[in-house]
């Protein structure tokens, strides 16, 4: 019977649209696991499959560049842990699932729980390559931690003996795999370490899978080879294969083989260079030889060099040297006091006195008659500028004006009277003329 009221009729498009609504605001962002199938990638690059388990599924869809973006090739069978929204695709009404993460299953979580926990192990600084121990250069004992059945025993034995048989390897047999493995390896370490027995420490293990080799992601294990007294070396799995116990041992060889390598040298090596060191040994030996047999040649020169007669010959020679030396020495002393007396005899006979008083008498009548020459040279000489002088003064002596008809009036107190106010009525004068005085009286005064 169709409804009364048509407004509560939905078309399919309204019915899905409200599912989808629905659907996305009920569930969150959620976790699925299960197996692949259905798979197809068309050329856009989207992923699209379906997630079952034995009893139902669920059709889902990664949109690039998520699809691009895992780190693994989805194919049929595979199980997987993927991460997405729970939606409705209204075109078809179908329910799906959009994943914006994917990765299989299993490993992956295993993965995420070994990058957390070394994570947190690296920040307390169990893998710091400071705390890292150098391996013995030449390992007496090696304890290699191991299965007693798997192949990576059967590589480190046969690289040991082959390399260097004076190494002596023991297996310490443990489980590498397993419940309770990680248990039994760690505490296996703990009492080779403890025994004192070894020099290096080996953990063995071949290839697998992550799950194979996840007793060595074991927090405790990484523990106790960080804390080892031992340098411990770390040989698990292949090349590509990384544990915890890699990151806290003190080498990690990628290969169990590459292990044996490490830890002892190459037996050929040894001898080559036992060889070379023989070889320089014997050179030098050979050189030091020669060198004290040199040493002996020149102490025997010596001590010949030394014998009484050689002695006495040697003084002897030194004696006759010194002899000469001496003989040259007073000749050429004699000949150079000769040759200053000489000197002395001819300065003193150039100063005797009977010579020093010819000399000062010819010099004595050379000079005698100097004084009476001068003297007239002097006289003349003083005549000529008293001449001179006269003549001077009487060109400006006041007597020669006075002979040329001038008269000079002075005071009585020989004060000269050049002017008019310098006389005065009454005052008594002199008058000098060519031939005497004449005495006057001031009658009065004309200016």
């Amino acid at each position: 019977m169709p409804p009364n009221d048509p407004d509560h009729v939905l078309t399919p498009s309204q019915l899905n649209t409200l599912a989808r609504n629905l659907l996305e605001d009920t569930f969150p962002l959620i976790w699925v696991e299960g197996e692949l199938g259905n798979l197809s990638r068309p050329s856009s690059g989207h992923l699209y499959m379906t997630l079952k388990d034995a009893r139902a599924q669920v059709r889902c869809a990664m949109f690039k560049p998520k699809s691009s973006w895992l780190k693994f090739v989805p194919r049929e069978g595979l199980r997987v842990l993927a991460r997405g929204r729970l939606t409705l695709y209204e075109a078809r009404g179908d329910y799906q699932l959009v994943l914006d993460h994917m990765e299989e299953a299993g490993e992956g979580a295993l993965r995420r729980a070994f990058e957390e926990l070394k994570a947190r192990l690296g920040a307390e600084g169990l893998f710091d390559s400071e705390r890292k121990r150098e391996l013995p250069r030449f390992p007496a004992r090696i304890a290699v931690i191991t299965s007693p059945s798997g192949a990576a025993v059967r590589d480190v034995l046969s690289v040991l003996a082959r390399r260097f048989p004076l190494a002596e390897a023991e297996v310490l047999p443990v489980p590498v795999q397993g419940d309770g493995a990680a248990e039994r390896i760690a505490a296996m370490l703990q009492r080779a370490q403890a025994s004192g027995r070894y020099d290096v420490i080996v953990l063995a293990r071949g290839g697998g899978s992550l799950e194979d080799l996840w007793a060595f992601n074991d927090e405790r294990l990484a523990r106790t080879i960080a804390a080892s007294a031992v340098p411990v070396v770390s040989a698990i799995g292949h090349e590509t294969d990384f544990t915890l116990a890699d990151f806290a041992a003190d080498v990690r060889a990628p290969t169990p083989s590459v292990a044996a390598e490490l830890l002892v040298p190459q037996q050929t090596d040894l001898l080559h260079r036992l060889r070379v060191l023989e070889a320089r040994l014997h050179n030098l030996h050979g050189q030091r030889l020669r060198q004290a047999m040199q040493r002996a040649d020149r102490a025997g020169l010596r001590l010949n060099a030394q014998r009484p007669q050689a002695r006495l010959a040697a003084l002897r020679t030194r004696q006759q040297e010194a002899l000469r030396r001496l003989e040259q020495a007073w000749r050429l002393r004699l000949e150079r006091d000769t040759a200053r007396l000489r000197h002395i005899d001819a300065v003193l006979r150039a100063r005797h006195p009977r010579r020093r008083i010819a000399q000062l008498r010819e010099r004595l009548n050379a000079i005698a008659q100097r004084p009476q020459a001068a003297i007239v040279r002097r006289l003349r000489g003083d005549a000529l500028r008293l001449r001179g002088l006269a003549r001077s003064l009487e060109a400006v002596s006041p007597l020669a004006t006075v002979a040329r008809g001038y008269s000079i009036v002075q005071q009585q107190d020989g004060r000269v009277v050049r002017s008019v106010l310098d006389a005065a009525p009454d005052d008594r004068l002199n008058v000098r003329v060519q031939d005497g005085q004449i005495k006057v009286r001031v009658e009065r005064r004309e200016d």
